[in-house]
């Protein structure tokens, strides 16, 4: 549900307010008022994810007097099949007051993809009473229903219903109607939460802003689990990648966010993995782009008229990091049943990637269906990989963090197979070997100022030569050597650093843009990203710098982290401006800002579950302690004091 900032969701020419169920847009309008005076709002609450709080006063109504005597609260609750609208009036006026209450519905059964891509939208839906005590909109194989209990009259043109309630309050009187909005139908998805982790993990710090980043993430992240299998069966969960657009399965997305939050819940990761187990890909399919072994890139209704089919595979990383996230699973104690189980599918997605490499060596990516993504990496814009004199590379196109993510899965992959008493997959470490020694010959860019690794290598092997945020997911692969890695740091926490984050790419580049998607914007899981490789290779001092522009940022949206923003410099600006259509909150933003606190205590696992911390860590954070993380099935707290001093043990 999305609405304006007072609460009322208007139905305006291009606005996406509205009530949203499975990529339809239900309620287009839901406007309360009151006869005889305008409304005012004086309270909002909306930080919540199934719950927000409005109050109005109408300054109309009650006594001529300065101080307002008619109060109108409004609280709307979202459950997993409806929506309710509470409305409560209040007079602490000297006289009887009459009021009259209306609420104003519409439906126009829009597809999302419609409303975000601005297109011409449908008409309103029509609506009618079905003569049993409930108002029906339907259309696209979609229905909507209201209740009409509590209401005095109802008004029905062709598409809006006006509902109105008729009440005298005496002195100090008050009273509540209300009515209920449900959607009809089955989606491909339920809701999945929620689960607890804001009640259970916490910070404590002199510095309030951690704490209330840590919980708003936390909550956020609760309130877009969902779960496989909407009938009623108790399918697994998963993260849907962000509201309101990506409100469904996505494999880099939900792999991601699952791996950020590995020190908060590992059952996430396994069934994460597994709802994405079941889909992996059986056959080829050049329109989808499906291919044996393969991890998909999203799921989308087939009803509706997707740009991308609705089970469409064109993503060249999640495949690869389907094996990272069960590896590090394993690793931060996962239940070792559930991880075998899923070894089947890890050995897929490997024989994949050695697959795809044969011709090249390299993991690559080219649209051949003339339809789908032209970039199938976490930067997937027409525009997001071009050369450092702002040509675009041509496809097909090998990512550096790609390479990476597959050198990692097959060194991780093959040794999670070996401890589970699994054949080897032929080849792989050989070929890992190899990859990894090729990485640091043709990636490599020289430059006067140290070098740097190149975003990716283009259809003809040559460098695509900009310096970009890419080069942070390299580290904690174990692609880069110790030099490179220094490098890499230096990069991130010098060109790349706006104050706020990291930018996507260099300020020097000629089409940087603060306002870019991929070309200038910070994305709060790709710094996190960087932030967590970081403290992988030691570099603690860098990774609590680029972690304390996190919570800096956060301020600026109230600790709801979008799915990016400008890239706007703390040095110019308080706070960074905010990107349009950006989805808010975003799963792998709130994920990530957990795993930036996690990562910036140096905290690490093995698979033993031995923890352990470093001597010293960075201290831009200031001092803090995490409680109720977990790790190898027990609590785990971890203290960073204010000299970087760190100490690590089991929750008491």
């Amino acid at each position: 549900m999305l609405s304006d900032a007072d609460g009322q969701v208007r139905p305006r020419g291009g606005g996406v307010a509205g009530w949203y169920v499975d990529d339809v847009r239900l309620v287009r309008r839901l406007e309360v008022g009151v006869e005889h005076s305008p409304l005012e709002l004086v309270r909002a609450d909306a930080s919540g994810t199934s719950r927000h709080e409005f109050a109005y006063v109408a300054r109309g109504l009650g006594d001529h007097q300065p101080d307002p005597t008619v109060l109108l609260e409004r609280v709307r609750t979202l459950a997993p099949d409806g929506v309710e609208e509470r409305l409560r009036v209040s007079s602490s006026a000297r006289e009887a007051v009459d009021v009259v209450l209306h609420l104003d519905v519409e439906s126009d059964l829009a597809p999302m993809h419609a409303v975000k891509q601005g297109e011409a939208l449908p008409a309103r839906a029509p609506v009618r009473d079905d003569a049993a005590g409930e108002l029906v909109w339907e259309g696209r194989g979609r229905e909507l229903r209201l209740a009409l209990a509590d209401v005095d009259d109802v008004a029905l043109d062709d598409a809006t219903a006006r509902l109105s309630w008729r009440r005298r309050l005496g002195p100090g009187a008050s009273v509540e109607v209300g009515v209920r909005l449900r959607s009809v139908g089955t989606p491909r998805f339920g809701p999945g939460g929620p689960v607890g982790w804001a009640e259970r993990v916490a910070v404590q710090a002199p510095d309030p802003r951690l704490g209330r980043l840590l919980t708003r993430s936390l909550l956020d992240l609760e309130g877009l689990l969902l779960r496989d299998g909407a009938d009623g069966s108790p399918g697994d969960r998963f993260l849907a990648a962000g509201s309101p657009w990506f409100l469904t399965l996505f494999g880099r997305d939900s792999l991601w966010a699952a791996r950020l939050l590995l020190p908060v819940d590992t059952d996430l990761a396994l069934s994460t993995l597994r709802v994405l187990a079941a889909r992996q890909g059986e056959r080829d399919d050049p329109a989808t782009e499906e291919q044996p072994g393969k991890i998909l890139h999203e799921v989308r209704d087939p009803d509706l008229d997707h740009q991308l089919p609705p089970l469409y595979y064109g993503t060249v990383d999640a495949t690869p990091l389907f094996v990272c996230l069960l590896a590090d699973a394993a690793r931060w104690g996962a239940d070792p049943e559930q991880v075998r189980a899923l070894l089947p599918a890890a050995r897929r997605c490997l024989e994949w990637v050695l697959e795809q490499s044969r011709e090249t060596g390299w993991l690559r990516y080219v649209d051949t269906s003339g339809t789908g993504l032209s970039n199938q990496g976490w930067k997937d814009s027409f525009d997001s990989v071009q050369h450092a004199d702002g040509r675009l590379a041509e496809a097909p196109i090998a990512l550096c963090e790609v390479q990476a993510y597959a050198h990692e899965a097959a060194v991780a992959g093959s040794a999670l197979l070996a401890a589970h008493g699994e054949p080897p997959v032929p080849g792989l470490l050989e070929w890992a070997s190899d990859l990894r020694a090729r990485f640091a010959r043709d990636f490599w860019v020289e430059t006067p100022e140290g070098g740097h690794v190149a975003i990716a290598l283009d259809r003809d092997g040559a460098r695509v030569d900009s310096v970009t945020s890419n080069l942070g997911h390299l580290l904690g692969t174990g692609i880069l050597d110790g030099a490179r890695s220094r490098r890499v740091a230096e990069v991130l926490v010098g060109e790349l650093r706006s104050g706020f984050g990291v930018h996507t790419l260099t300020p020097r580049s000629p089409r940087f843009s603060r306002l870019s998607y991929h070309g200038g914007s910070v994305w709060p899981h790709d710094t996190a990203i960087a932030v967590r490789g970081l403290a992988a290779e030691g570099h603690h001092d860098a990774a609590a710098l680029l972690a304390a522009d996190l919570v800096r940022a956060a301020e600026g949206f109230g600790q709801r982290f979008p799915e990016l923003y400008a890239g706007d410099a703390a040095d110019a600006v308080t706070s960074p401006a905010a990107y349009p259509a950006a989805c808010r909150p975003q799963a792998w933003s709130a994920a990530g800002a957990v795993a930036a606190l996690v990562a910036a205590t140096g905290v690490d696992v093995d698979p033993d579950g031995t923890r352990s911390v470093p001597e010293r860590v960075g201290t831009a954070l200031g001092p803090f302690a995490l409680r109720g993380l977990r790790a190898g099935g027990r609590p785990l707290d971890v203290t960073v004091d204010a000299a970087g001093g760190t100490t690590v043990g089991d929750a008491s």
